[in-house]
């Protein structure tokens, strides 16, 4: 595949995905694509067959196409794994470095200290102490360093986490990012924002959210006007009809966004930095699957375990209660024999779930 190419299909194939609304539509437009336009499903019958595939063959390519893709998420799990045990690791260095910083000796409370020229024999100094020139008509010597705290600088915010394995560490940002006026976070059907407001807005009526499915804007109703924490357009589009948004009294604002399509976001806002999706949980939550897909996967689970045990898979296992009924029917050649399901060769397309 061309440099470029990929990212140039991912933006046709996903507005197909957006349109049809679920993966197993979308594999119908891809194939039925294939079966209208193309020789796909064509099979070659005859020497002097100039277009289709012999039997089996196309079924066999889809399969090696789907088994290299395979291949690379399972070396992604692999390499997230490490990457969680390389964090569990670092974690716990850290936390025996914080024990050990707490273990260090600190000076009791009336424990002498020793201090500079100027001290009595207390170690501490006097209150007009050597060394210390008091103005004529001020009542006392300003201690040393008073200036300097009078004229030192607030402290500066701390720091926005940068790595997404920072983000993965806070609910608030999991599988999303920290930003400078709002955090996010995803899963793979919606989003949830948290955008801070100032602690005296403590009703919903301070606040307004003005959400489309392109874009958001989240503002505080001030006595001098409108102050908008958070504005701008989405990457992608969002379903109004499922989003909502309430207030946190004196914390931030929580909007609750549902995608329009199943997919991972890289940034909420246009122009924002994206994250990199190769670096979150990808694993999808059971709790967003319909139950038409948890028989799918219980059925894919079940025909995993017993082809690991050698035993007939659910298309196997169908196949052979039909072919029950016909062995010992009127007329059948089988009549009185043993039942063997080892006499008939069932491909996973002979049967229709």
């Amino acid at each position: 595949m061309e440099p470029g190419a990929a990212e140039l299909y991912d933006q046709a194939l996903l507005g197909i995905l957006q349109h049809v609304g679920n993966v197993q539509d979308f594999l119908r437009v891809l194939f039925g694509f294939l079966y209208r336009k193309t020789d796909f499903y064509r099979l070659l019958r005859h020497p002097s067959d100039r277009m289709g595939f012999p039997p089996g063959a196309a079924q066999a390519l889809v399969l090696q196409v789907f088994t290299a893709f395979e291949h690379m998420a399972r070396q992604d799990d692999e390499k997230r794994r490490k990457e969680l045990e390389e964090k569990a690791r670092r974690k716990e260095a850290e936390e025996a470095e914080a024990t050990a910083a707490e273990q260090e000796p600190v000076p009791a409370p009336g424990q002498e200290v020793e201090v500079g020229p100027g001290a009595d024999s207390g170690g501490l100094p006097g209150p007009r102490g050597a060394g210390l020139e008091v103005a004529p008509g001020s009542e006392e010597a300003e201690p040393p360093g008073a200036q300097a705290g009078a004229a030192e600088l607030p402290e500066e915010p701390p720091a926005l986490p940068k790595r997404q394995e920072q983000f993965q560490r806070n609910p608030d940002s999991y599988n999303g990012a920290v930003r400078e006026n709002y955090t996010w976070s995803q899963d793979y059907t919606d989003l949830e924002l948290k955008v801070p407001v100032p602690k005296h807005v403590v009703k919903g009526r301070q606040v307004s959210v003005a959400l489309s499915s392109s874009s958001i804007r989240v503002a505080v109703l001030e006595e001098d006007g409108e102050h908008v924490l958070m504005e701008g357009k989405f990457t992608h589009k969002v379903n109004t009809e499922s989003s909502l948004w309430s207030l946190e009294p004196g914390k931030c604002v929580l909007v609750s966004l549902s995608k329009v399509g199943e997919y991972w976001w890289s940034a909420v806002l246009e122009g924002e930095e994206h994250i990199d999706i190769d670096k979150i949980n990808k694993e999808r939550s059971m709790a967003t699957v319909d139950e038409e897909e948890h028989a799918v996967l219980d059925r894919l689970t079940f025909d995993y375990h017993q082809k690991l045990q050698g035993k007939p898979q659910s298309h196997e296992l169908k196949v052979h209660e039909m072919l029950k009924k016909g062995w010992d029917a009127e007329g059948s050649p089988f009549r009185g024999q043993r039942f063997d399901p080892a006499m008939f060769n069932i491909s996973p397309g002979a049967v229709q779930f």
